[in-house]
């Protein structure tokens, strides 16, 4: 008798809760967008979601908002998502304000990488996880941050830290992972941070700010505070927030007093003095967290608006960890959130921002720098880099924000090699 054929292989499996199936493709796409940039690992979070229908829902409320461009500049992240199935449940997040959408979006940005290991290391009294929401300096001491707790049954629960805190989530499956850069785990519900009513926010009417209330309440702000409120600036300020919003950048009274004598701020004319107040403000509403990873590094301020592009703009980058506003003048630092309640923000700052076009006589550490630097030697017999008809690679990578190490070019192809070899493991096992 002929032997019988053997049983086809059964169906690739389904996540008991997502109805994903977990082929060597939808691996494969994940694993392949999140090598694109090995440089940088810089994530596309929206693109590494798009691979997974059963998250379409999060994932185009999460396009709808700036959290993707928070995300640009940073590796290291755990993203808790919520499949379309238990996002319907909730109606709030689909009427819900945008600005309060981008929020409880934002805590569910873990700035960990956490694997599925991780997770079953938790110990008995929950681990606590800074969010990309705690980034802003809209929440309380560390209620920004996610609780994460494991039963004894091994089932892991994220939640607010506050006390008796209503919003909870437990922790479906891992959906998937790029060690140590990213993992994206399913979650049972939106976990809103401590309180938040989402529903509240759909018919909240929006409010004009009194910056300068704001100011005298902050108790180190008075100088700032007094000049605004009698230059006339603080009354434009309304008009302003209806618009794309406002943020602004307010010295503390100790930032005045530390102000050089030969820097006669008091006694400008009143519309010098005014156009130096207005040079503060940015025409835009920029949380912490997206200064952070802020695109463009020179901004436009309102005193540009009157005086004309390329003039009163501020160069904003991230030094040492902090934010650093440069002038051209001086340079100082965002030392605390002051307000944060879109569409305006309010930011201390460690130094009087005093512009180029009014105090020509000093120039800032970083544009002294810039000017002293010796001009680049170029190898003989070699056109200059840039030189029209070559396309010539610069000698030196950008590292990724936050670091200071130089890659070189060398170091860059290293690392692609390396890359290439996981990904031929990889692939090696995806087929076996």
């Amino acid at each position: 008798m002929a032997a019988s054929s053997p049983p086809p292989p059964p169906p690739p499996p389904l996540h008991p809760h997502l109805r994903i199936p977990y082929s060597a493709p939808a691996r494969l796409l994940l694993f392949l967008l999140l090598i694109t940039h090995p440089v940088s690992l810089a994530v596309n979070i929206t693109a590494v979601l798009s691979a997974y229908p059963d998250l379409s829902d999060f994932n185009r409320l999460l396009s709808s908002t700036s959290v993707p461009g928070d995300l640009a500049g940073r590796s290291s992240l755990t993203v808790l998502a919520v499949p379309n199935a238990y996002l319907l449940r909730s109606s709030a997040a689909r009427t819900a304000a945008a600005a309060d959408i981008a929020d409880v979006l934002r805590y569910h940005v873990l700035l960990e990488y956490l694997s599925w290991s991780d997770l079953r290391r938790i110990p008995t009294g929950g681990k606590l996880v800074t969010t990309l929401y705690q980034t802003t300096g809209r929440a309380a001491g560390n209620l920004g941050a996610v609780n994460l707790t494991r039963d004894e049954g091994g089932g892991v629960t994220a939640r607010s830290p506050a006390p008796f805190s209503a919003s909870n989530a437990s922790i479906l499956d891992l959906v998937g992972t790029h060690p140590y850069n990213v993992s994206v785990f399913a979650v049972n519900a939106l976990l809103l941070p401590y309180g938040f009513d989402l529903a509240a926010s759909e018919t909240r009417p929006p409010v004009g700010v009194n910056i300068t209330r704001v100011l005298f309440d902050g108790r180190d702000f008075n100088v700032a505070a007094s000049m605004l409120e009698a230059s006339g600036v603080a009354a434009e300020f309304e008009a302003d927030e209806r618009g794309a919003g406002i943020t602004v950048f307010v010295p503390t009274d100790e930032a005045f007093a530390d102000l050089p004598a030969t820097e006669r701020l008091q006694s400008l004319p009143a519309d010098r003095k005014a156009v130096v107040l207005r040079f503060h403000v940015l025409h835009s509403y920029y949380p912490l967290g997206s200064l952070e990873s802020i695109v463009n590094p020179v901004q436009p301020t309102l005193a540009t608006e009157d005086t004309g592009a390329g003039r009163f703009t501020l160069n904003i980058t991230r030094v040492n960890g902090s934010v650093a506003i440069d002038t051209g003048v001086v340079q100082a630092s965002i030392t605390r959130t002051v307000f944060d309640q879109n569409p305006v923000a309010v930011f201390a700052v460690s130094k009087v921002l005093l512009p180029r076009e009014i105090f020509p006589g000093e120039t800032s550490g970083a544009m002294q720098a810039a000017t002293a630097a010796p001009p680049p030697v170029e190898p003989a017999g070699l056109p200059p880099q840039g030189a029209e008809g070559w396309d010539t690679p610069p000698a030196r990578l950008s590292s990724p924000p936050g670091l200071r190490e130089e890659v070189t070019s060398g170091a860059a192809v290293r690392d692609g090699v390396a890359l290439s070899c996981i990904a031929s493991l990889f692939l090696m096992q995806l087929l076996v």
